[in-house]
């Protein structure tokens, strides 16, 4: 592929990663972010000496503080903001976009208040924008192995095969990234969205010293959970099993790599989800993330049991103890009712 000229909103850890994967593949990469001294320090040092301080930028990086300087001619926009600031970030963009600017989606998060994925926050934005089309990436990505050249696969999915085709060819490398394309958008965001809270639950279960027996039921029953949630929202089953799916959760739910996973190592040392955050210094998604599965299992009619507990301990103040005795005291069922 030709060099191209690619936008990442959003220099944290993961923008930050996809900056160096896209700048080593020859991209001209503009890498936008709000905070002022974390862009000039990027400038200055070739470095993400906050997130990242051990990765050096290629030269073909550029930290960029103003929007209009960023997106202005782009033909990729990647939003790798949290998804609290999807909004304001994308608006803020919009101004700037042309007909050939293509988005890619690169936010593993839900909507809190509205249950909406990234993507369906994105498009009703640029509802009245040109622009060429949308996809999405999810899959098990930690952002430092991704910088350490270490064999990765992942997905990218959007309703046209034509742009999810161009997104795989903008982020594939011959040895150590691998990326699959996919069609149902819906499924792959849901898969990467949700599984941030289970990984936080299973921080929280080897925190509290349960061991794999736990670990596993509560992994287990999480994913049935995700998956039901996630077709009656329009989702296929199989997406799950993937590497949005399955894939992310194996990542995500055992790797203190893992934000999500740290926050339930937190939980566990009975700190405050304030302190947890504020050593983590980045957002963890499983957090807004299990309020709108709350959400969306009212809006779809679907007991989630197990991200119940956890949106209760993670919001509602209760102990993990007392969630933890109210999943295993639930009636008897059979595991795959009819």
């Amino acid at each position: 592929m030709d060099s191209q000229t690619i936008v990442i909103l959003g220099a944290g850890s993961w923008g930050s990663a996809l900056a160096h994967l896209l700048g080593s593949k020859g991209h001209t990469v503009r890498l936008w972010d709000r905070d002022f001294d974390l862009v000039e320090g990027i400038r200055a040092h070739a470095t993400n000496r906050k997130y990242l301080p051990d990765v050096l930028l290629p030269e073909t990086v550029t930290a960029v503080p103003s929007m209009k300087e960023a997106v202005t001619d782009a033909d990729w926009v990647v939003v790798a903001v949290a998804s609290g600031g999807i909004r304001p970030v994308v608006a803020e963009a919009a101004a700037f976009f042309h007909p050939r600017t293509a988005v890619l989606s690169a936010s593993k998060g839900l909507e809190a208040e509205t249950g909406l994925t990234t993507s369906e926050v994105i498009t009703t934005l640029l509802s009245d924008v040109g622009y060429a089309g949308l996809a999405v990436l999810s899959g098990p990505n930690l952002a430092r192995e991704l910088t350490r050249g270490v064999p990765t696969a992942s997905v990218v999915a959007s309703l046209d095969p034509q742009m999810a085709r161009a997104a795989q060819s903008l982020l594939m490398t011959e040895r150590t990234f691998r990326v699959y394309t996919h069609s149902d958008v819906k499924g792959v965001e849901l898969g990467g969205a949700l599984k941030n809270v289970l990984a936080i639950g299973a921080g929280l279960s080897d925190g509290l010293g349960f061991g794999d027996n736990t670990k596993a039921a509560l992994m287990t029953r999480g994913l049935m959970e995700m998956t039901q949630l996630g077709v009656a929202a329009g989702g296929k089953a199989l997406t799950f099993l993937g590497l949005s799916g399955v894939g992310d959760l194996m990542a995500t739910a055992s790797s203190k790599l893992s934000r999500n996973y740290r926050v339930g190592l937190g939980l566990a040392a009975h700190k405050t989800r304030e302190q947890i955050l504020a050593e983590l210094h980045q957002a963890a998604e499983g957090i807004p993330t299990a309020r709108a599965a709350q959400v969306l299992s009212t809006r779809h009619g679907v007991a989630i049991p197990v991200f119940t507990a956890l949106n209760d301990v993670l919001h509602n103040g209760l102990s993990p103890s007392v969630a933890v005795e109210a999943l295993m005291t639930r009636a008897a069922r059979e595991e795959f009712p009819g």
